[in-house]
């Protein structure tokens, strides 16, 4: 019988489930490092909610550990590289926590609205002061959201029953999404224009870092209020006090902050400021939930190998595995070429397989290739789950498999359309390691370093001694060079592998020159 450590308190509804799927549980909470890797070898599984961390070196130690699971979407206490380098699953549960945070969000704008924490602290001190409590009422206002994803569109569903009318900024939201959500979807200019209550639905990205910050705030009607329960570093929360401190921002209520556990913030104190400590997911509900479902999924592993929401390994047999190792890399690399290069909304993906490919388990190539498209786009979204993420936001998903072969015996060819463009990008294996070979109908040959600049230009003279010069003044060293054309004179496409980060400055510099369509660092 398998045997399943529960190291974090969990629901006793998990036990139930592993006991009734015929996998032994042990619960032992609160042990400490040196003594979890006194004990782990004993283990084929390991449950975790974010207290116990997962190192190395108790990856190492866990002789016979086969699967991690942790209760919940975030999995930053799991070394995932190390567990992947000892052959153990990752798995997590991202939807369980979804209504519970958005019920929050939802709490939270009426606690701003209505100024309830306030209210109550003056209550409780005896003072009755009826008259210095004046609230406004959400029908009839506009809520806006930004992303509008498995949260945001249920956040979207109870503000409609408040009788809000919703406009959502997403890129990755298509518009049959939008509709079929009843939302419309506008651009962040637009948005910050039109709402009287904004709400964050967003990962932390590059793009969405500080989407928040002085500059937004002054696009925003005056006595706009904010709701953060995504992620802290989404506000610029020295520039949301100043708002504050002006009446630019009449109120927010923030669940997240830039640190955490946030224990002395400049926001901590302002009357028109509601805080609560990262409480999104805390409810009897979404714990036994994310406890339950964690439980059924290792066991489900354990007892059957059926693997549900990895974070490292797609869907498959382990025949398949060996085969498709290669594959899965490129079609893994095609995917997250194509998503980082993606601005605006998703609305169809193929995916074609051609000679050797075709013939393949294509299922699995198609769940990577899909998880490389969406990981830039969608927080938590892995080989499992990617399918559903995508059905959820009306993205159309197809495949196509020709046993035809062009210029190669093997390719994998992604074709991307969204709102306002069409992308294609294929590649092959090359002595078994992936090569793109065009892009957007552009033959070219070339590797994807863990850096590659990606520039789309008119293809003019002087274009590649002015990149080769901002990156020189910049430090960046080229690592190779790879170019390509359609025709002389009209359209090309350059892939730069590079040994450091191109600064923010100079991504900008070389978009300004006259030939440059796009520029983006990709990182792989």
């Amino acid at each position: 019988m398998p045997k399943v450590l529960i190291a974090d308190k969990l629901s006793p509804q998990a036990i139930d489930v592993f006991k009734q799927r015929g996998v032994e549980a042990d619960v032992k909470t609160g042990l400490t490092q040196e003594q979890l890797l006194e004990i782990i070898g004993e283990y084929d599984g390991l449950a975790v909610r974010s207290a116990t961390k997962a190192t190395p070196a108790l990856i190492k130690a866990g002789v016979k550990l086969k699967v991690i699971g942790r209760a919940g979407i975030g999995v930053d206490n799991v070394d995932i590289p190390a567990a992947t380098a000892s052959g153990v699953v990752v798995m997590n549960t991202p939807f369980g926590n979804s209504v519970t945070t958005a019920e929050h969000a939802i709490s939270l704008m009426m606690a701003l609205a209505r100024q309830i924490p306030e209210a109550n602290a003056s209550t409780h001190a005896g003072k009755w002061e009826k008259n210095k409590f004046m609230g406004v009422e959400l029908a009839g206002k506009t809520l806006g959201l930004i992303g509008a994803g498995n949260i945001g569109s249920i956040v979207a569903d109870r503000a409609q029953g408040l009788k809000m009318k919703v406009v959502a900024f997403d890129p990755y939201l298509s518009v049959e999404r939008a509709q079929a959500i009843h939302v419309e979807k506008v651009e962040l200019e637009e948005l910050l224009k039109r709402a009287d209550f904004i709400t964050l639905h967003t990962p932390l990205t590059e793009g969405t870092k500080n989407i928040l910050n002085s500059e937004s705030f002054a696009k925003c009607k005056k006595g706009v209020r904010v709701i953060n329960c995504a992620r802290g570093g989404l506000i610029n929360e020295a520039d949301l006090k100043l708002a504050l401190e002006s009446g630019q921002v009449a109120g927010a209520a923030l669940d997240v902050f830039e640190e955490e556990p946030a224990k002395n913030n400049p926001l901590f104190g302002m009357a028109n400021v509601v805080c609560t400590p990262h409480l999104g997911a805390s409810t009897n509900e979404a714990q036994e939930n994310v406890a339950v479902q964690v439980a059924e999924q290792m066991a489900d592993y354990l007892t059957n190998g059926a693997v549900t929401n990895a974070l490292n390994i797609p869907s498959m047999s382990a025949e398949d595995a060996a085969k498709l190792k290669p594959y899965l890399l490129l079609a893994d690399q095609l995917g997250s070429f194509a998503g980082q290069l993606t601005e605006t909304g998703l609305k169809q993906v193929k995916v074609e397989f051609e000679g050797k490919a075709a013939k393949l388990n294509t299922k699995p190539l198609m769940a990577v290739a899909l998880k490389g498209l969406l990981s830039p786009l969608v927080e938590g979204a892995n080989m499992v789950n990617a399918p559903v993420i995508a059905k959820e936001r009306g993205i159309e998903v197809s495949s196509v498999s020709h046993e035809r072969t062009g210029d190669y015996q093997t390719l994998i060819r992604i074709t991307v359309v969204t709102d306002k463009r069409e992308r294609t990008v294929a590649g092959t294996l090359f002595a078994g390691h992936p090569r793109i070979v065009e892009v957007n109908g552009i033959a070219l040959e070339a590797g994807l370093g863990a850096r590659t600049l990606y520039v789309n230009n008119d293809d003019k003279p002087g274009f590649i001694g002015s990149l080769g010069t901002l990156l020189g003044k910049a430090g960046i060293n080229i690592a190779y060079f790879h170019l390509g054309r359609n025709v002389a004179g009209n359209e090309a496409i350059a892939l730069v592998e590079i040994d450091h980060d191109v600064p923010a400055d100079t991504i900008a510099d070389i978009s300004k020159l006259p030939s440059v369509k796009q520029v983006k660092m990709l990182k792989f």
